[in-house]
């Protein structure tokens, strides 16, 4: 079911409905009065941010002028602090409606320590409140949508499971807000974000402000037929509203339906809002080379404030003097208001990177594996430490593709369940629930905002990428969302999500997207640990970590080792724990240091061993944890060997080995007696010919090769 209201600008009621008087008399005369109170100020904030960016006070400027009516009208439909909200760029009306003050907006545009939102972090508009419930927003367009799925989704949860109101606060009839302009709904992630919220019927009410382009691009180039609710008024289950966004009173009651449904179980709804932009789209943007003049004046004829000041006055709800003095009083408020901000202390640069990570350090120290334990593979140490932790843990949750033992729950019983493309889930789902560990569409940029979204309020997904290789579509919830969210908002919001992904090759017949290496280009994204385990000990503590960390952490699991005996370890037990960033010495030596990690740990140790004939004795350092890695063990290690070679599955150009061989010839230099070699794999991609796959893949005579000749130098 789904119902479509098209209300054009100008519109009015039918005879046989209120008149426009009688409706603005029972809204009230101080609701009304404060409602232009907000889009004055918003509007006298732009003008000041405008003054301050001439002055070099503030160093960028986008402005919401011609937006503020529509977002006046949705505050009304809204409970600030019980409802939660993902704005946009442009809800400077909104969130001073859900009490961002005028302090905090200027804060931010004036980059000040004191900025609530971010520390001066942040670009102007980029609101963030934990109190208020506006979640840290982000400059990417339309990824907010994916997110704001989640966190109504972490509502639903919260309600269904046993302990799910210890996770995190549920407040009866909210709903999720999330807005953008009608550019953003050209993401991908929009309409994965709605297809989600239709799957679940999840109270998400999806708000487009249309100004009619997107910077210069008109919305008939966004958009087919030119109307985003056009284009999504036939999904099944979605309330769709197309509103004149100029008009309060015809937005009022759009927002009221809107609202009412998504508070009414229902479903989501989406609000289509026409608005114009009277300015450029930031002060860097010039509108005036795209758009004609006459469109403009055309569009400035349309602005809201005076047109709701004449309905204020024409309804006899307030006399021009009064909203005349309205407006000086709100002028001197932001004036004053500009001159206090200014004074305050700007951030201090010692602060740059604090809060790229959890300041607390949860796991400080390694703790010893149980003694005695039966021997697991690599698979069975991550299933029994998802079991374990999940058993302890409600605010674990399991999800990704093909990971559940089925989506149908009512096969749960007959059927011996799937488990994930390698099994390593088996299980999981009949334990925990359908509630706990459930399925996803096949959109990786889905599980990832969705995850983000919950963790925001208080659960930790275990996500799956069922191969690292698959993982690009969710680069930007990962680059630009998850690992910024706590930095961005300056602690006040963290991401506690674990992303596994199976990784690497050696697994014949792979190819080309089952079998490569890609872990460095995630350890250049601050904000996000990268760990990739060689062992089912190590894979069993790291995990566990991850889960405890508090903050997003990349878990890479090395497919190939996933069964292999050698990969094999004593049960350590549900209390094993290794600290991020700390290396293992895999073996003892005093002629040649070798770091490695993943499954050139195993490579390593035969060649080695094949050397060790040759009198020749490696130590090798398996690094277990890429961001952090253990500096000081290799340093140590350097010092005693005076030789280094570093092996990595990736390629030798601009693979992680080239990090530590930078680092070391910086910093290990008076230790070094020989060159600092290299080993990794071809500069191309691993190929289907198992042939070809061991010619691009490094393999022991590589590694034997490489560390003879650094012996002998």
């Amino acid at each position: 079911m789904f119902e479509t209201r098209s209300l054009q600008r100008g519109g009015r009621p039918s005879s046989s409905e209120p008149s426009r008087s009688e409706e603005l008399q029972r809204l009230g005369k101080q609701p009304l009065l404060r409602a232009h109170r907000l889009i004055v100020t918003s509007r006298e904030i732009d003008d000041a941010e405008l003054r301050l960016k001439r002055q070099g006070a503030v160093f960028f400027q986008i402005g919401s002028a011609g937006q503020e009516v529509v977002q006046a009208a949705a505050a009304r439909c809204l409970r600030a602090g019980k409802d939660w909200v993902y704005p946009y760029y442009r809800d400077r009306t909104l969130a001073l409606a859900l009490g961002v003050t005028v302090r905090d907006m200027l804060r931010q545009s004036m980059a000040k320590a004191t900025d609530p939102s971010s520390g001066g972090r942040q670009m102007p508009c980029h609101y963030g409140s934990d109190r208020l419930r506006i979640v840290s927003q982000s400059s990417p367009t339309g990824s907010q949508f994916l997110q704001a799925v989640g966190t109504a989704e972490a509502g639903l949860l919260a309600r269904r499971l046993p302990d799910g109101r210890d996770v995190c606060d549920v407040e009866e009839g909210e709903l999720v807000y999330v807005s953008g302009g009608d550019g953003s709904t050209s993401e991908g992630e929009f309409f994965e974000a709605l297809n989600l919220a239709l799957l679940r019927r999840l109270p998400v009410l999806f708000v487009i402000e249309d100004n009619g382009y997107a910077i210069s691009v008109p919305v008939e180039e966004q958009t087919a037929g030119g109307s985003i609710s056009g284009l999504v008024g036939g999904f099944p289950g979605l309330h769709v509203e197309e509103t004149d966004g100029l008009d309060f009173l015809a937005s009022y009651a759009a927002f009221q339906r809107a609202t009412a449904w998504c508070r009414g179980g229902h479903g989501p709804a989406l609000v289509h809002a026409r608005v114009v932009r009277l300015c450029s789209h930031s002060d860097s943007d010039n509108d005036l080379a795209y758009r004609p003049a006459a469109e403009k004046k055309a569009d400035d004829a349309l602005d809201p404030l005076p047109a709701f000041e004449r309905m204020l006055i024409d309804a006899g709800i307030a006399a021009e003097e009064e909203l005349a003095e309205i407006r000086r009083n709100v002028r001197e408020e932001v004036v004053e208001a500009c001159g206090e901000v200014a004074a305050e202390p700007d951030p201090d640069p010692s602060s740059a990177t604090r809060y790229l990570f959890n300041p607390r350090i949860v796991v400080t120290a390694e703790t010893p594996p149980e003694e005695g334990g039966p021997l697991i593979s690599m698979v069975d140490a991550i299933n029994g430490t998802l079991r374990a932790e999940m058993e302890i843990n409600p605010r674990i949750l399991l999800f990704g593709e093909d990971v559940a033992d089925v989506s149908r729950l009512c096969h749960l019983g007959e059927v011996e369940g799937k488990g994930g493309v390698f099994k390593v889930t088996h299980g999981l789902q009949k334990k925990f629930g359908g509630d706990r560990v459930f399925n996803t569409p096949l959109a990786e940029a889905s599980i990832v905002g969705r995850a983000v979204g919950l963790a925001v309020r208080g659960f930790i997904p275990v996500i799956e990428i069922q191969f690292v290789d698959f993982i690009w579509p969710a680069m930007n919830q990962i680059r630009s969302e998850l690992c910024l969210m706590r930095w961005r908002s300056d602690n006040h919001f963290s991401c506690p999500v674990v992303i596994r992904a199976a990784a690497g090759g050696y697994v014949r017949g792979g190819a080309i997207y089952h079998s490569q290496s890609v872990e460095t280009i995630f350890c250049r994204c601050p904000g996000i640990h990268v760990v990739m385990p060689s062992s089912a000990s190590d894979a069993a503590g790291l995990l566990r970590t991850a889960m405890r960390c508090g903050d997003p952490v990349l878990f890479l699991e090395h497919k190939h080792l996933y069964r292999q005996s050698y990969a094999r370890s004593p049960d350590p037990g549900p209390e094993h724990v290794i600290p991020l960033g700390r290396a293992r010495t895999a073996r003892r030596g005093e002629d040649i240091t070798l770091v490695t990690y993943g499954a050139l740990v195993e490579k390593s140790l035969r060649a080695a061993e094949e050397l060790a004939a040759e009198r020749i004795e490696i130590e090798v350092i398996d690094l277990r944890s890429l961001r952090p890695y253990d500096w000081e063990a290799i340093r140590d290690s350097v010092a005693r060997t005076g030789r280094l070679v570093v092996a990595s599955e990736e390629s030798l150009a601009f693979g992680f080995g080239s990090e530590i061989v930078a680092r070391a010839a910086g910093e290990l230099f008076e230790y070094l007696d020989a060159p600092v070699e290299r080993v990794g794999s071809l500069e191309t991609h691993v190929a289907y010919s198992p042939v070809l796959e061991r010619a691009t893949l490094p393999q022991v005579d590589d590694l034997i090769r490489v560390l003879r000749k650094t012996a002998r130098y």
